[in-house]
């Protein structure tokens, strides 16, 4: 995990999202074990509390469960799952969205872009 942290949004919250990425990807899977509070935060050099913050938040929000002694693990929950990548996709769309009309392009403009950028990975596959 490496994190390219933005100032004007919550370091815990980046760690989350990181995590959720990773789940997307297929990098982490329901049942796996995440490193410890500690571990993870030396690997991405933030303070430890920041971290159990990110993993208490996750736990709340029923992506993770922590069991006494052995750790913190990635929720065996296929619906979790789902919402987490149909949340992420909304998102990232959201995103892309809001960045092309501060561009200053149209829906149209916009599918259209969409649309021969996609028909461009169609014909290189």
């Amino acid at each position: 995990m490496d994190i390219d942290f933005n100032a004007a949004y919550p370091i815990y919250e980046q760690v989350i999202d990181e995590i959720k990425k990773e789940i997307v990807r297929g990098e982490l899977s329901a049942g796996d074990k995440l490193p410890s509070q500690r571990k993870l935060a030396r690997k991405i050099d933030v303070n430890p509390n920041t971290v159990q913050r990110a993993y208490r938040e996750m736990e709340q929000r029923g992506l993770v469960e922590t069991k006494r002694g052995k750790g913190t693990f990635i929720k065996d929950d296929d619906q979790v799952m789902v919402e987490i990548k149909k949340e992420m996709a909304a998102t990232a769309v959201s995103n892309f969205i809001d960045e092309m009309i501060s561009l200053g392009f149209e829906k149209e403009n916009i599918l259209s872009k969409v649309e021969t950028n996609l028909k461009r990975r169609d014909d290189n596959e």
